[in-house]
């Protein structure tokens, strides 16, 4: 059965002076090829893969490039390039706003506007800012007003801060660490409990946490922090969303159900930057997938993503 109606938490927006920015700065998505987007072409991949809606997100390595000013700015411009896109196939399309970090007055200002003013969906957040990664204390205030607002984050993965592997683009090996990387964080420095009311999203079915959290949590509670407690840390690792952006296989997907909570697996792309047929490579193993309880595929595609984003429920 190929299922209808999917929603995308997981696919990209590549505005025009986002690009500029990055061939300004001479950086790139990780030795990664920018590939082009356009509505019509956004619009014919969703048919084609059976996706009623794909919420929109600038990728890595997001859009601070060393100066505060220029990447409020830049923040600015690619938020309201989605927003657009939003207002003419409004059903079709949503927004996970950019925000300027590491610049933290910033990115407070633009997640307000884009929350309030623009309707986004939630925001977009990187593992890492110069390798400070997001349970670092300097974030604190970002996660008590997204807190505050209940808000859906996208945690979407960066270079790690060190040296790609010889011929290895980053996306390819140091992506899934650098999101686990970055999920342990958050969980030993107590982010997840201090700011339950936020509901995050690990990209690439949370990279190799669901496989590993057993391994993070017992030698966290038995070796590296004796105060802390097994089952309380897997309380708290299971508190995230994956998404299955190049993760659905017949190894990957055991895992990932048998960790993730009910209703924490949403659908996912990673169109453009993945191609069409890698969509159609990975969509074959999740529909094939059987294992599936009864209705689970069905919440995996939809259901599950309605919850977190009631407009989108039908």
């Amino acid at each position: 059965m190929i299922p209808a109606a999917r929603i995308d938490v997981h696919t990209h927006i590549v505005p025009p002076a986002w690009v500029s920015a990055l061939n300004a700065a001479k950086t790139d998505p990780g030795n990664w090829v920018i590939p082009a987007w356009s509505q019509d072409g956004a619009i014919a991949m969703m048919d084609t893969h059976h996706i009623a809606t794909g919420i929109l997100s600038t990728p890595s390595p997001g859009v601070h490039f060393g100066d505060d000013d220029r990447a409020r700015d830049l923040a600015r411009v690619v938020n309201e390039y989605a927003a657009e896109s939003i207002r003419n196939h409004p059903d079709r399309f949503g927004l996970f706003a950019s925000v300027p970090l590491p610049d933290i007055d910033g990115a407070l200002d633009e997640a307000a506007y884009a929350l309030d003013t623009l309707g986004a969906d939630g925001v977009i957040l990187l593992t890492n800012y110069n390798g400070r990664y997001l349970g670092d204390p300097r974030f604190e205030p970002l996660w008590a007003e997204l807190d505050r607002r209940t808000a859906v984050v996208l945690v979407h993965p960066t270079p790690a801060p060190r040296p790609l592997l010889d011929g290895t683009p980053a996306p390819l090996v140091d992506y899934p660490f650098d999101t686990t990387r970055t999920a342990v964080n958050m969980v030993r420095s107590g982010v997840t409990s201090r700011y339950p009311n936020v509901k995050v999203i690990l990209c690439h079915g949370g990279g190799f946490l669901p496989y590993a959290a057993y391994r993070f949590a017992g030698l966290t509670a038995t070796v590296v922090d004796t105060s802390r407690n097994a089952d309380e840390l897997i309380t708290e690792f299971k508190r995230f969303y994956f998404d299955t952006a190049l993760s659905a296989s017949p190894a990957a997907l055991p895992a990932l159900l048998a960790f993730a909570e009910p209703g924490h697996v949403l659908y996912g792309s990673d169109w453009p930057f993945a191609p069409t047929e890698a969509g159609e490579y990975y969509n074959h193993h999740l529909e094939t997938y059987p294992g599936y309880a009864p209705g689970q595929l069905q919440a995996i595609n939809r259901g599950n993503a309605e919850n977190l984003f009631p407009r989108l429920a039908r």
